[in-house]
Parts: C-alpha cells; sequence; structure tokens
C-alpha cells in the first residue's frame, strides 16, 4: 500500500475541508437554516472530489471511475437539497449511477470470487430486509426504483470485498459498508419518520466513506488496478 497520497499534506487538508463542511451541514440542519446547510453540503461534496484527483484519480482506470462516481455523487447530493419527490428521483438515478461506477471500479481492480460469495450471503439477507421494512411506506412510483438501488447498492458491496480479497485496499470495504449504513438513514429518514435526525449519524457516515473511497486511489497506487489479474485457484478447490 502507498501512503505518499494519502498523508499529502495538499489531500489531507481536503479531506480536513470534507470534515469541517460535514459539521457544519448537520449542525445547519439541526438549526434548521437550509442556505447554509446547502453551501456546507456543496463544499464536503467539492472536497472529495477534488481529494480523488489530488490523489491521482486520472492516472489509473481505477482511479478514474473512482472519480466519476465521486463526481455522479457530487451531483446527487446537489439534488437532494431540493426537497420534491422529482429532486428525489434525481438523486437516486446520479446516486445509482456512482454505485455502477464503483462496482466497475472494483471488478477493474481484480475480484476474488470466493470473498465476493462469502458477502453476498449476509448482504442479500440485510437487503432483502430494508425492502420488507421499506415496502409499507413507499410511494408507488419509487418502489421499483428503490428495489433498483437497493440490488446496485447491494452488488457495490460485494464487489468491495471481492477486491479486497484480491489484495486491494482495505479503505474499499471500509468505504462501501459506511455507504450502505448511510443510505440506511436516507431511507429511514425519507420514508420511515424516525423518531430522531437520523443524518445526524448517516452524512458522517457518508462523507467518511467518500473520503474513505477517494483515498483508495492513492492507498493503490503500488498496484496497477487498470491490469491487476484475478487471483484464481486450481481447479477443484471450489
Amino acid at each position: 500500500m502507498s501512503f505518499a497520497g494519502i498523508t499529502d499534506r495538499k489531500n489531507l487538508a481536503l479531506a480536513g475541508l470534507c470534515a469541517a463542511g460535514c459539521i457544519v451541514l448537520v449542525a445547519a440542519l439541526l438549526l434548521d437554516q437550509l442556505v447554509i446547510a446547502a453551501g456546507a453540503k456543496l463544499v464536503a461534496s467539492s472536497a472529495f472530489v477534488l481529494l480523488a484527483n489530488g490523489a491521482g484519480a486520472v492516472a489509473s482506470r481505477y482511479g478514474a471511475l473512482i472519480l466519476a462516481g465521486l463526481v455522479f455523487s457530487w451531483f446527487g447530493d446537489a439534488f437532494l437539497i431540493g426537497t420534491s419527490q422529482h429532486w428525489f428521483q434525481l438523486g437516486l438515478a446520479s446516486f445509482l449511477f456512482a454505485h455502477v461506477a464503483y462496482v466497475t471500479a472494483f471488478v477493474s481492480a481484480g475480484t476474488e470470487r470466493r470473498w465476493a460469495l462469502a458477502a453476498a450471503v449476509p448482504v442479500t439477507l440485510i437487503a432483502a430486509g430494508v425492502l420488507v421494512w421499506l415496502q409499507p411506506q413507499l410511494p408507488p412510483a419509487l418502489v421499483w426504483p428503490v428495489r433498483l438501488y437497493t440490488a446496485v447498492i447491494s452488488l457495490m458491496v460485494v464487489a468491495a470485498f471481492g477486491t479486497r480479497g484480491a489484495g486491494a485496499t482495505p479503505l474499499i470495504v471500509v468505504g462501501a459498508c459506511l455507504f450502505y449504513l448511510s443510505d440506511l438513514s436516507v431511507a429511514s429518514l425519507r420514508f420511515a419518520d424516525p423518531p430522531f435526525p437520523t443524518y445526524v449519524l448517516g452524512l458522517p457516515l457518508y462523507y467518511t466513506a467518500q473520503v474513505c473511497l477517494a483515498f483508495s486511489v492513492a492507498a493503490n497506487s503500488n498496484r496497477d488496478p487498470s491490469t491487476a489479474p484475478r487471483r484464481s485457484t486450481p481447479p477443484g478447490s471450489r
């Protein structure tokens, strides 16, 4: 694992800016200061995009795909500043494309099938439980979009574990899992009327996830993600 891109002062400053933006965002939402919240959100999201670029994203296919996912996430964050179902659907679509980019990035970095299959069982069970929980509370127009989104983000987590099994940085798994958890908080806040504002936990999880994925570009710089071979096992060993 390479730490040069992670410990670079500019990259650390961008990570700190992302964290500061997240803190201001949560505080502004708690105080119902929506204009400040919108500005803080865009600052925090811009920081993780710039962080990936500073970590060398354009130098490899893996990095370029992660950068694409972060840019789609930036648009998703911007769309979700709106409160109508129309803006929510646009945000959902943007994050769907982000997860497709992440899945493609993880697969391009190499996959260990046994790790992916081992992760698929619990992730599938969790996804099924989430859909059963959400089903009665979803507007009819969002039933299939939410199902598709849940399937894709679950695939993203599975792919992250598969990539970790092929020798990639643990930051990929951490980022994918935290993203998954943050989306549960979004779903709870949007559809389930929770007794407390779940974004207090969900937003820090989300921004930590994106920073981890941005830093994974630098952490994988000692591998060639664009040509990393998939590990194989001898015939008959599965």
